[in-house]
């Protein structure tokens, strides 16, 4: 017996049904999609923030400056060391491409110090100093034109000889105490907090010299969000943000170079030019949040 022919109306609500199921199943992809980690689709969820970091736990102390007074060990104020374990007087990239290091990640072999803290004379080493990688301060499109330091680049930011707040451009302010006005000069940071420093090195290069006579002026501060034409290069900003296990009485605080104000920083670029090249790449150049590996987070 032949089945009877269906109702118009039947009709009308079947195609109606399977319109409303072909929605479903278009909805259901693009959630799927959107929600997806960002590793199996780079760029989807980035956190666009131009950003890389390396966190290095202190090394050693010497009153050393391979950059400042190469050769002549003794010559300096106490500096304390990070990254890279066998920085001293007389280092070279060389020892520093071969060397240990205390960095997350391991592969940045790079070497950063600065005057030791002391309280009542007595030496405080910072529990993590961070040394974040950063594209910001400029224009987007100089970010994306973003190159990467080159290997052995050495660079003081800071002023050890500053005779007050106003000729420094380091700042000091409280963890967990944003209630704490930050300042050029030490901050007196409440019980159960920690007083931390930052620090900004310039962004701009030369194109040309890795160090100058006074182990500045080959790199230079943007100008109205860009790179002046002499100094034409862009790389990271990188920021050095040191978190002492210290608070209370300013007082007794001193820095190896004097008051808080004489805050400075160097740096001695030894990472692996393909991994930095990477980094610059994956993450400083189209804006992406990235983790000690050099991968979006």
């Amino acid at each position: 017996m032949e089945s009877a022919a269906p109702h118009p109306a039947g009709r009308s609500r079947l195609r109606l049904a399977t319109a409303i199921g072909a929605l479903l199943v278009l909805l259901g992809s693009y959630v799927v999609t959107t929600t997806a980690p960002a590793d199996a689709a780079p760029g989807i969820n980035a956190i666009r923030v131009a950003e890389f970091p390396a966190d290095c736990t202190y090394s050693h102390r010497l009153p050393d400056d391979p950059i400042v007074f190469p050769g002549l060990p003794g010559a300096s104020h106490m500096h304390s060391f990070f990254g890279s374990t066998v920085t001293n007087a007389h280092t070279t990239l060389p020892d520093l491409v071969g060397s240990g290091t205390t960095c997350n990640p391991r592969v940045d072999v790079s070497s950063y110090w600065v005057p030791t803290l002391y309280r009542d004379n007595v030496p405080v080493e910072p529990s993590i100093a961070t040394f974040y990688y950063l594209g910001e301060g400029v224009r987007p499109d100089v970010v994306a034109q973003t190159q990467p330091f080159p290997q052995g680049l050495r660079l003081v930011a800071g002023n050890a000889r500053a005779a007050g707040p106003g000729d420094s451009i380091a700042r000091w302010s409280c963890l967990h105490a944003g209630h704490v006005p930050p300042s050029k000069d030490f901050v007196n940071c409440p019980a159960g907090t920690m007083l931390e420093s930052y620090l900004d090195f310039p962004q701009c290069w030369n194109g040309r010299d890795l160090d100058s006579p006074d182990h500045k002026s080959h790199l230079a501060y943007p100008v109205n969000q860009a790179c002046p034409a002499s100094h034409p290069v862009h790389v990271p900003k990188l920021r050095q943000v040191l978190r002492y296990p210290v608070n209370g009485d300013p007082s007794r605080l001193r820095l190896a170079s004097g008051p808080g104000y004489t805050m400075h920083g160097d740096f001695f670029n030894a990472w692996p030019v393909e991994e930095l090249a990477r980094r610059v790449r994956d993450c400083i150049r189209p804006v992406i949040k990235c983790g000690h590996d050099g991968r979006p987070l």
